[in-house]
């Protein structure tokens, strides 16, 4: 037996670099193959209910703004100066239109290049005129 004096043993080393490739394989194949659904909408089913269609149509006020500043209320063209006079043109034609006792539907249709402050005019006249039904017209579509 050979025992030498003064001859220190190394510690063992653990090499942590092949265990680091092989764990990094493992989450490179995990990735690739796992597949990731992603749904994007609901499957749902609305409720069905059986309703007749309305007997009566709401008297409406169609108010029309084009983007020179013009407005008609149901096609008759109107001189605006305040929103007072506005609001009393809608009740004037809304009277000769037959709404007794009903409040119309105010449909407000504008021109794209109509600027806002027509838009907010017609609005806050149909609410002096106490009307509290009020909607915009649209097109479907992009026009060109």
């Amino acid at each position: 037996m050979n025992f030498r004096k003064g001859q220190r043993r190394e510690d063992p080393e653990i090499n942590l670099i092949p265990f680091i490739d092989v764990l990094l394989v493992i989450l490179i194949f995990l990735m690739v193959s796992t597949t990731y659904s992603k749904f994007t909408e609901l499957q749902i089913t609305l409720p069905t209910a059986d309703a007749q269609k309305a007997t009566e149509k709401p008297f409406e006020l169609n108010v029309t703004v084009d983007a020179k500043g013009n407005y008609t209320i149901n096609q008759q063209p109107i001189s605006f100066r305040d929103v007072a006079g506005l609001a009393q043109a809608m009740k004037n034609t809304a009277a000769q239109g037959g709404a007794a006792g009903q409040s119309p539907v105010v449909i407000v249709n504008a021109d794209q290049f109509a600027m806002h402050q027509m838009v907010v005019n017609v609005m806050e006249a149909a609410r002096v005129a106490g009307y509290e039904k009020l909607t915009f017209a649209a097109q479907t579509g992009a026009a060109k």
